[in-house]
């Protein structure tokens, strides 16, 4: 059969090149070994959720720490490599794609246009600060986005996302994703606590919720806290800034575009998987998708995600990591600050 392996025996006599090696069948010398180890770092993390202490933890985060433990412990096995940047690549872009049927465009206008207003608002207002705040306080500036990004937008998949237009180095991303997830967590189990310190209802509560906090896990996990509708409100919130991703996207990859272009005169391709968000989003919008189906389409996004950043945590090393300072995460925690004082100022005021 034509895809097994050949060896020297299983040829007839003068068939065999002289002086070559006998050929791996392709699937074997492939992808292959890199997407089993990948899978078995995002087995782990989904397992670890099960521990006490753990269970607020995405299997995102905990898929980047057990790929950067595997490696950094053990080594990266260099077979498994093709397999790892697959998984970083490909299995990423398509799961961003797979988010667009979260979201309606009905769900969008359920906010009402002042609640659009704030979350765009919002989000335009932290992505200009944490670009600036970085640039004066000399952080590198593709980190400096990808944590604007995170922040701004919808956490550990908005900086995936961006780094493909940006191409940031492994340990920037997985530097990022950990910094976006510990103030998003703070935030998730903080904010429920101040809701009536600061006087908000249920709906302006899931506003605020969904216009700042970073993961949509993380929103969820706040906003039913206050209530089923401050909840349903604050997905709502969260799933409008999940939309926005695309346009940011774009405007990121012109810049990119327009600075390589400028640099070298070439030019860096397109986001096609943004292009292909958008138009799940209105596929979702015109044609009724059954229930079933859009579950499995949810857990098969968020199970491509975490393969994903468990690719990124495989090639990440810890001593690039440290080399970065706290200069990030002083970002982070400043553009956390901001997001939250900027859209709870709209929210109580606009």
């Amino acid at each position: 059969m034509s895809f097994l392996p050949v060896t020297a025996n299983d040829l007839p006599n003068g068939l065999n090149p002289v002086g070559k090696s006998p050929a791996l069948a392709p699937v074997w010398s492939g992808i292959v070994p890199g997407i089993v180890l990948v899978a078995m770092i995002t087995t782990v993390a989904y397992s670890a959720r099960s521990f006490s202490g753990l269970t607020l933890l995405s299997p995102m985060i905990l898929a980047v720490v057990a790929g950067m433990i595997y490696s950094n412990v053990l080594g990266l096995p260099a077979h498994a490599k093709p397999g790892i940047a697959f998984s970083q690549k490909r299995l990423l872009r398509f799961a961003i794609v797979l988010l667009g049927f979260q979201l309606t465009l009905g769900q969008v206008a359920g906010i009402g246009l002042g609640g659009v207003g704030i979350v765009a608002a919002t989000l335009s207002a932290t992505f200009l600060f944490t670009i600036t705040l970085g640039r004066l306080i000399g952080v590198d500036r593709k980190l400096a986005q990808l944590i604007a990004a995170g922040t701004s937008i919808c956490g550990a998949s908005a900086i995936v996302a961006t780094n493909i237009v940006t191409d940031a180095r492994d340990e920037d991303v997985t530097y990022a994703v950990a910094a976006i997830t510990l103030f998003g967590t703070v935030a998730m189990l903080g904010f429920p606590l101040l809701a009536p310190v600061f006087g908000l209802d249920q709906h302006a509560f899931g506003l605020w919720a969904g216009a700042s906090i970073h993961e949509v896990a993380q929103v969820i996990g706040a906003g039913f806290q206050n209530g089923a509708q401050a909840g349903e409100t604050a997905t709502v919130a969260k799933l409008t800034r999940v939309a926005m991703l695309a346009p940011m996207v774009i405007a990121l990859g012109l810049m990119a575009r327009r600075g390589s272009t400028e640099a070298s005169g070439t030019k860096p391709p397109m986001p096609w998987f943004v292009v292909a968000f958008v138009a799940v989003v209105a596929l979702n919008s015109l044609v009724a998708i059954p229930a079933q189906i859009h579950t499995a389409i949810a857990l098969a996004a968020q199970v491509m995600l975490t393969m994903g950043l468990a690719a990124m945590g495989l090639q990440a090393d810890i001593s690039q990591l440290r080399s970065r300072g706290l200069r990030p995460l002083m970002l982070a925690f400043s553009a956390f600050i901001f997001i939250a004082a900027f859209s709870l100022m709209l929210v109580k005021f606009a």
